[in-house]
Parts: structure tokens; C-alpha cells; sequence
């Protein structure tokens, strides 16, 4: 039920989505929703929550995995972009689902944006530390990865041809981080 809500919330948004498009969607009875939920607005929340953990744990983990700012920047798109590509619906409820659709989910959604701009600035103070990028105010440049990372990806999966294009958009966005960052690799 869980993933069929994640794509109907995607499609419709949040609003045109009913619990009778859910329940469809699922191939269970309305009855067996309300078991888990006592509305849509809950297991919105709830998904949103639990695809936000998914998603910051994926990169956070390929970027963690990885010694230099280069691999560690191309680890961490190419996690978001596998998501992304086969799971396009989980990085729609994230990027676009939640974005004013319930007071419940504003704390959560800032959160999440936190979290992923957290997950780009760990690695950007370590080659500032070590001397690979040039001065700058890490914080700031994480908050515009993080935004061209998510516009890149969602263009990317709005193409037919997604799976296609995902390495060269990995590749093309790697480089273009770099260079926003001024990589030296000294």
C-alpha cells in the first residue's frame, strides 16, 4: 500500500490523490487503510518521513564511502540519480509533494532540506581544511549544490529516457560541482 501511495501521491499531488485512488492503487479494501491510518494527511507525512530517511541514507552513505571531494561528489549524485531513475515517484513526493501542501510537514521538510544540505557540506569543509577548494563559505555553496542537484535530477526524470541519460547527467553534474566549488585537488 505503501508504495502504491507514493506513486498516487506523485501523479495526482497531494490534494487530487483520495483514498479511494490509494486503496485502488494497492488492490486492497478501505477498510485495510484505515487499519494503518486514520487519514490521507498521516500517511502522507508518514511517507514523506520515511522516503526522506531512505534517500538521505542512501547518499550519506555513498558519500561517506568515498576518500577525495571528486568521488565523493560523483558517489553521492549517482545515489540520488539511482533513486531517482528507478524510483521516480520517491524523489517527486520529496522534491514536489511536499512543498506547501501541509502545515504537518513544514518542520519535516526543512528538516530533510537540512539534512541533504548537511550531507554536501561535510565533505566541501574537509577539502577546505585539506586545501583542495578555494576559500569560501561551505555552508552557502552545499544550500546551491543542493538545489542544482535537484533540479538537475528532477529534469532527469521527467525524460522517457531517464535510465539513458543517467550517467552522463552524473558525470556532467560531478563536473559542474566541482567546478562551483572551485576544486583544486591540491
Amino acid at each position: 500500500m505503501m508504495q502504491a501511495a507514493v506513486r498516487v501521491f506523485a501523479e495526482k499531488g497531494y490534494h487530487a490523490a483520495t483514498i479511494r485512488d490509494i486503496v485502488a492503487a494497492a488492490d486492497v479494501a478501505v477498510g485495510t487503510f484505515y487499519f494503518y491510518f486514520p487519514d490521507k494527511e498521516t500517511l502522507f507525512v508518514y511517507l514523506y518521513e520515511e522516503t526522506a530517511e531512505f534517500l538521505l541514507q542512501t547518499v550519506q552513505q555513498a558519500v561517506v564511502g568515498r576518500a577525495t571531494l571528486p568521488k565523493q561528489i560523483a558517489a553521492g549524485i549517482q545515489a540520488y540519480v539511482n533513486i531517482g531513475t528507478f524510483e521516480p515517484a520517491v524523489v517527486s513526493l520529496l522534491l514536489v509533494g511536499g512543498v506547501g501542501t501541509l502545515p504537518a510537514l513544514v518542520k519535516g521538510r526543512a528538516d530533510f532540506r537540512e539534512s541533504l544540505v548537511n550531507i554536501w557540506q561535510q565533505p566541501l569543509d574537509l577539502a577546505l581544511d585539506k586545501g583542495q577548494i578555494l576559500p569560501q563559505n561551505t555552508r552557502r555553496s552545499a544550500e546551491a549544490l543542493s538545489g542544482a542537484i535537484d533540479e538537475v535530477i528532477l529534469n532527469l526524470i521527467d525524460q522517457p529516457d531517464a535510465k539513458q541519460q543517467a550517467s552522463s547527467a552524473v558525470s556532467d553534474l560531478t563536473q559542474f560541482c566541482l567546478r562551483a566549488v572551485a576544486y583544486t585537488g591540491g
